[in-house]
């Protein structure tokens, strides 16, 4: 089977606009597969370059060394596939949450009331019905995200990006948050790459977990499959045997980079 999403051998090198001698290597001969309808969670130390690959996947970065390839294809340019939710809200607070979620079909040309219909079909799926004419300060974090969700989903990608969607969230909400995600998933079976710092998080909603490396030149040193049974929810799954067991596991891998990258950081 083609990958929906493929990046092989991947190194991210970054010259210094000050001195072009001093060069930082953030990922270095990486290679990072999802396939077809897969959510795939990446984990590992702050500063190992989980965004940069993120980003090269989007087609926002142009990599030192490898290939991208889309369901098989070469990417050159912005990845038109991909749906990316970043870690920062990307609303514009002038345009109410209708008018944020719509805002990408506008850009494609769909006629005003094809574009209304639809956006306020997909408040219904995240549970805002009758908040479509509110602006972003006149929403909780919570509501933002699903504002956001609903933004991406409507455009009807064939992979998501998702860059920490939801650490900026209380605890309560976050838990909400992921089961909406995964309600949503498990309907359009969207491939998915979600980076995030919680290992918790990772195991709840991935069908598999790739472990980075402290950086510099990070590169994956641990893959697991998540064999959790579906549908989940990821406050309950959090008190099962097997998630503790592969909590264990996983953990065995990351804390000696993690203990790595908090170090640099002290530099």
């Amino acid at each position: 089977m083609i990958p929906a999403l493929a990046l092989q051998n991947i190194s991210c090198t970054f010259i210094s606009r000050d001195d072009r001698s001093q060069r930082y290597t953030a990922v270095k001969d990486t290679t990072l597969v999802a396939e077809e309808g897969e959510f795939v969670c990446v984990v590992g130390p702050t500063g190992c370059g989980k965004s940069t690959l993120l980003n090269v996947a989007a087609g926002l970065l142009l990599p030192s060394s490898g290939l991208v390839t889309i369901f098989g294809k070469l990417l050159i340019g912005i990845n038109n596939s991909a749906g990316y939710l970043f870690q920062a809200e990307a609303l514009m607070p002038w345009r109410s949450a209708l008018d944020n979620v719509i805002i990408g079909l506008e850009f494609r040309g769909v006629q005003r009331a094809e574009a209304v219909e639809r956006g306020n079909d997909w408040l219904k799926r995240v549970g805002l019905t009758g908040f479509g004419d509110r602006y972003p300060h006149q929403l909780s974090g919570g509501m933002r995200k699903r504002v956001s969700l609903a933004q991406t989903f409507i455009l009807n990608p064939q992979i998501l990006l998702m860059d920490e969607p939801f650490s900026a969230l209380d605890v309560q909400t976050r838990q909400l948050m992921e089961n909406e995600l995964l309600e949503l998933w498990s309907a359009e079976r969207k491939s998915v790459v979600f980076i995030t710092h919680d290992l918790e998080e990772a195991i709840a909603l991935s069908d598999r977990v790739v472990v980075l490396s402290a950086g510099p030149e990070a590169h994956p040193i641990g893959e697991y499959r998540i064999d959790l049974e579906r549908p989940r929810d990821v406050s309950e799954i959090r008190l099962t045997p097997r998630f503790l067991e592969l909590h264990a596991q996983i953990w065995h891998t990351m804390k000696e980079e993690v203990l790595k990258g908090y170090v640099q950081q002290q530099r």
